[in-house]
């Protein structure tokens, strides 16, 4: 059995997920599953991953759900019922994770801590220029230049974030950049298994983007007392361009209630919980 699960949250977008998938295929640790949460994608997307296994090493897993909106908690949920392993990195389809992700997650593994990463967002050119090939030859081994240049171009046509493509393997010299009290990104998060269940999962109320699978789970884990700990600078991952999603201001709204309640297990969640009970 492999050592952990490494779940993708997808919606339609084949050639970025070519890209990661093909990340993490030369990743520099092998030992994990790749579970593929989908949201509803379709054909097109269906048959792309049925190829892609054909020829893969890797152990994948798709999970899929009709497209009647936004549902991405609802099919995270459906890949942790169906990982078959007791640890979770969380990573969105979108992104290309450095050769050595998987291995600075695995390597910081702690009980009762979160593992939190950053992500470097690339241009609109860079993301565009990416392909199987040049990725297979670069192997990320380090941050690009190309970055960095990219970073001081005209403000909508640049990369951000570019720091935190910076690989600081020295454990010293990291504790002096680190942030005292990281917060959890959710295309870059990792924790056990039982952890999440704990909290019962992804709440499901949450429709549409924001908040949701990110600012939520981290306000509900703190409230069992789970520990937070940085992987800036280690777990680097790099996100490819797009037009920017809306976020739902009905999902701040319903946060906000769950704050003031104080509730860490929600009702509609990997387990469904009546009203009244």
């Amino acid at each position: 059995m492999a050592k952990l699960s490494v779940v993708v949250s997808v919606y339609n977008k084949t050639r970025e997920l070519e890209l990661l998938l093909t990340g993490l295929s030369i990743q520099s640790f092998k030992d994990f599953e790749v579970i593929i949460a989908d949201d509803g994608s379709g054909p097109e997307m269906r048959k792309f991953i049925n190829e892609y296994k054909k020829n893969s090493h890797m152990d994948i897993i798709h999970v899929s759900q009709d497209d009647i909106g936004f549902r991405k908690n609802k099919i995270l949920n459906k890949a942790i019922i169906n990982s078959r392993t007791g640890y979770l990195i969380f990573i969105d389809g979108d992104c290309i994770p450095h050769i050595d992700f998987v291995k600075a997650h695995y390597g910081n593994i702690k009980e009762n801590v979160v593992l939190c990463g950053k992500r470097v967002n690339l241009s609109m050119k860079l993301s565009n220029e990416m392909t199987v090939d040049t990725m297979l030859n670069a192997k990320y081994k380090k941050v690009n230049l190309s970055h960095f240049i990219d970073s001081f171009k005209n403000r909508k046509e640049r990369s951000t974030f570019v720091e935190e493509g910076v690989h600081l393997k020295n454990s010293f010299f990291r504790k002096i950049l680190l942030e005292k009290n990281p917060h959890l990104v959710g295309c870059n998060f990792s924790l056990h298994k039982e952890l999440i269940l704990k909290i019962n999962g992804f709440d499901e109320n949450y429709t549409g983007a924001g908040i949701g699978e990110d600012s939520d789970i981290e306000f509900r884990l703190r409230f069992i007392g789970a520990k937070f700990y940085s992987l800036r600078y280690l777990a680097i991952l790099y996100h490819l361009h797009h037009k920017a999603t809306k976020e739902e201001d009905s999902n701040y709204e319903y946060f906000e209630q769950v704050k003031r309640r104080k509730e860490y297990y929600c009702s509609n969640g990997i387990k469904k919980i009546p009203a009244g009970s």
